[in-house]
């Protein structure tokens, strides 16, 4: 058995997809069954909770051999690390308990660094945190910038042809990778666990920058995108505005500009994968 937290998610739907195709037994955390019906009809097993219900957590992990964790977002958070650590808390406690023998963590590009990414710091304390988990090994699969964030500003690229790039730097070409590659590495661990915690540093076919991006859009969309470079104080305003926590704003303000310093980067201590799925993939099948 394999269980699987955030099976409704991006990553972890892949994850299950992929896991039951390999003929493989799951079980999925979920606060509302009803939306893991597809995966329950089937075989997969559900347990009815959240992240943060120990007990469920507990349940969950119970007689599993392998675990997918990842801290769900929450964009409208007054203060995501100490949330996010307290789910890293209540994971490494619920495997601890279960002796689960193999997990593997959504983290992130940059999860070596203890400050100075915004949200990014959450992996690097979870990493921490399940890393003191006697008797469990881990694949950390630091994954690269989503391709699937340069879609929030679909609207934009398609009404007026503007790929906004928050800090500048629009043809600057950095890792990105595809949510659908993310979940099919984690699911190819989770079958084959490695023999000792590892990590993965999981980028794309290529580097890619937000002006190839824009040319990505205008080919796609069959119009004129052009990347524009928008002023770092820009952030936090704009995510508010959107419905952001200012918290959760001022994070990704710090994230975004950790890009740019190269504070957010890989290090290289860990096995570089790349996904197959093109930047131009994800852009076309959703714009």
């Amino acid at each position: 058995m394999i269980t699987i937290f955030g099976a409704t998610g991006n990553t972890g739907a892949v994850v299950a997809k992929e896991l039951l195709e390999r003929r493989e037994a799951i079980r999925v955390l979920a606060r509302d069954p009803a939306k893991v019906a597809g995966l329950a009809a089937r075989g997969a097993e559900v347990v009815q909770g959240d992240v943060f219900d120990e007990a469920a957590v507990a349940e969950a992990l119970s007689g599993a051999k392998g675990a997918y964790l990842l801290m769900p977002p929450d964009n409208q958070s007054q203060d995501l690390l100490a949330r996010n650590a307290r789910i890293a808390e209540i994971f490494a406690a619920g495997l601890a308990k279960a002796r689960t023998a193999h997990a593997v963590l959504l983290s992130s590009v940059g999860a070596q660094e203890p400050s100075g990414t915004g949200p990014i710091v959450s992996t690097h304390v979870a990493e921490r945190a399940l890393s003191q988990v006697e008797g469990t090994r881990f694949t950390f699969v630091r994954a690269a910038y989503f391709m699937e964030n340069i879609l929030a500003n679909a609207h934009p690229m398609k009404n007026d042809g503007v790929l906004p790039v928050f800090g500048g730097g629009a043809g600057f070409a950095f890792p990105m990778v595809a949510t659908h590659d993310i979940g099919l590495v984690a699911a190819a661990a989770l079958a084959s666990p490695p023999s000792a915690t590892e990590i993965v540093e999981l980028s794309g076919p290529r580097e890619y920058s937000f002006e190839d991006a824009a040319a990505s859009a205008a080919a796609i969309l069959g119009r004129a995108v052009k990347a524009v470079d928008v002023p770092l104080e820009a952030v936090v305003p704009t995510l508010t505005g959107f419905g952001f926590s200012a918290n959760v704003a001022g994070l990704y303000r710090e994230m975004i500009e950790g890009l740019g310093s190269g504070r957010v980067r890989y290090d290289g201590k860990g096995r570089s994968v790349r996904g197959k799925t093109t930047l131009e993939d994800v852009l076309r099948g959703a714009l």
